[in-house]
C-alpha cells in the first residue's frame, strides 16, 4: 500500500467512511479526485476543481455550486442534471472505472461531489490551483483538514 492509497484512504474517513457504499464497493472518493485532478489536460474540467464548477454553473447549476462552496448547506443535485452539464461521455467513462451503470455513476456522483466541494472550500472560496492543475496531496490534505 503507498502512500497515495493511505491518503485516499484517510481521505474516505474523513468523508465519514461511506465514499465506498453502493456500486460494489466502488471508490468514489479516488474517482472523484481523478475527476478533479485534470490529468494531461484530459481531465472532465479541463481546468481542475474550478473548471469543474464553472462547467456546472454554465449548465445551469450555478445555485447548487454556490451552496457546495459556500459555508451553508449543500443543495442537492441529481444524477441526470449532472450527466446533462457534464455530458454522457464522461458519466460513461465513470461507470467503466467503477463497474456501474451511467445511471448508478450519476447517482453515487450527485451524492459524493458536494461533499468533496463542500470539504476542498470550507472557507467558501476555491482553493489555488498550480499550472497543472490541482494538486492532489494538497486535495486530499484539505480533505483530511475538514473532520
Amino acid at each position: 500500500m503507498g502512500l497515495m492509497d493511505s491518503l485516499l484512504g484517510a481521505a474516505q474517513q474523513a468523508l465519514g467512511g461511506q465514499a465506498q457504499q453502493g456500486g460494489g464497493g466502488v471508490d468514489w472518493v479516488r474517482l472523484i479526485v481523478g475527476l478533479l485532478q485534470d490529468q494531461g489536460g484530459q481531465g472532465a474540467a479541463g481546468g481542475g476543481l474550478g473548471g469543474l464548477l464553472q462547467q456546472l454553473q454554465q449548465a445551469g447549476l450555478g445555485e447548487q455550486v454556490q451552496s457546495w462552496v459556500s459555508t451553508g448547506a449543500n443543495q442537492p443535485v441529481s444524477g441526470d442534471q449532472l450527466g446533462a452539464a457534464l455530458g454522457g461521455d464522461l458519466l460513461e467513462r465513470l461507470a467503466g472505472q467503477a463497474g456501474v451503470s451511467s445511471q448508478e455513476a450519476g447517482a453515487q456522483l450527485s451524492q459524493w461531489l458536494p461533499q468533496v466541494v463542500d470539504r476542498l472550500t470550507p472557507q467558501g472560496q476555491l482553493p489555488q490551483e498550480g499550472p497543472g492543475g490541482l494538486d492532489l496531496g494538497g486535495l486530499l490534505g484539505q480533505l483530511l483538514q475538514q473532520r
